[in-house]
């Protein structure tokens, strides 16, 4: 027995061990971007590296706010992610839960084809939508954004969706049809509810990676009245100047978002699946 504990103490000390070190490797960058965005510039490029602020400064929030347009930069992506979003809620729920639970042609070479589509890297999606775009008269705007968004999410919202629809049997949406209800009907007043928390959280997570999301922002924007905040910070940086202060403060500002939606993510698959939803 005592040999045992020995050995299960051991497991659990690698265990802690390996994950401090990630946890430790993933929030090392944030804590140091946090410290950053409180140092003035002279600390920053001065040759002896300091680990915290001797004189801490809010200047550099200041600035980024007040010089430049970072707070229209905010704005345009909250708009974009927005209408990602509810493009990927809308379209891709009707779309996960008809290849969840009914059978029709071409249904399997579909899903492939989806799948397919989220393997080709963005970078080759660029010529033809900004051909697309220019040809819409959608360039340059906040929508045409959106949709471009919403071409490369869809498929992982699909996929994503589909395996909690999977998970919901098809005999409650038969009883609500023997009830009166429609299919629509059935879906949002039973099937609904069960899934609430899966669409919850795949709905965050495309929120995260539109808001993220920084080469179509790029590519198919031209002014600040529909850049994002990640083209922002890159048109920061001069030929002959890197703010690395402004950065920071912009990155902090950024990131709190993402963190807000991360806490929300965690919450929403702690409650599970069909907590309470399925009476025996």
């Amino acid at each position: 027995m005592a040999g045992l504990r020995r050995t299960s103490r051991a497991k659990n000390a690698a265990a802690y061990g390996v994950a401090g070190f990630f946890l430790f490797f993933g929030l090392a960058p944030i804590v140091w971007l946090i410290i950053t965005s409180f140092k003035s510039e002279n600390e920053i490029v001065n040759r002896e590296l300091t680990y915290y602020p001797h004189n801490p400064v809010i200047t550099n929030y200041i600035d980024v706010w007040n010089q430049s347009s970072f707070p229209t930069l905010m704005m345009n992506s909250f708009l974009t992610t927005t209408m990602t979003v509810i493009m990927c809620v809308v379209v891709g729920t009707l779309a996960s839960y008809s290849f969840s639970q009914y059978r029709f042609p071409g249904k399997h070479a579909l899903l492939l084809f989806y799948l397919v589509v989220r393997m080709f890297p963005a970078v080759l999606m660029i010529i033809p939508l900004f051909l697309i775009m220019r040809f819409l008269g959608l360039l340059d705007t906040k929508f045409g954004l959106a949709l471009a968004y919403t071409s490369f999410l869809m498929p992982l919202f699909i996929w994503m969706m589909k395996g909690f629809f999977d998970a919901v049997p098809v005999e409650l949406e038969k009883a609500a049809r023997i009830d009166g209800c429609t299919r629509i009907g059935a879906l949002v007043r039973v099937i609904m509810p069960l899934v609430r928390n899966g669409l919850a959280a795949t709905a965050i997570f495309v929120a995260i990676a539109a808001w993220n999301e920084y080469m179509f922002a790029l590519m198919l924007t031209t002014s600040s009245g529909s850049r994002t905040w990640p083209v922002g910070l890159q048109l920061m940086i001069g030929e002959f100047q890197l703010p690395w202060g402004l950065l920071a403060a912009g990155g902090v500002v950024s990131i709190i978002p993402v963190i807000i939606l991360f806490a929300l993510v965690q919450q929403t698959m702690v409650r599970g699946l069909t907590a309470g939803a399925v009476k025996g």
